[in-house]
């Protein structure tokens, strides 16, 4: 009995933790409107952000908002944009699933 219960244990603990879906940020429509609610790009040019990593888009987006990434539509998005709000955005694209073009 002791060794099914340190069995049972040791299984849970290798199990993977499924974490709450992040919730969808109160900014992410001025985003959807290029990037698509789901992070898949809705015009060309547009970069897919669905599944990126967190770090990336975080720096990213610090870099359009303080103007190291001189893109003026990009400055004007994210510009009044608070660390909170640009990390809800970050959790919320980097969570989505990539998903294939249409042919």
């Amino acid at each position: 009995m002791r060794i099914l219960t340190t069995a049972a244990i040791a299984l849970a603990l290798c199990a993977p933790v499924l974490a709450a879906p992040p919730a969808k940020p109160a900014r992410l429509g001025l985003c959807a409107a290029c990037h698509g609610e789901n992070g898949m790009a809705r015009i060309p040019g547009a970069p897919n952000l669905a599944g990126q990593k967190p770090d990336y888009l975080r720096e990213a987006l610090r870099q359009y908002r303080d103007g190291r990434r001189d893109i003026p539509v990009m400055r004007a998005a994210v510009g009044p944009l608070s660390d909170a709000e640009l990390d809800q955005l970050v959790e919320w694209f980097s969570a989505q699933t990539p998903s294939r073009a249409a042919p």
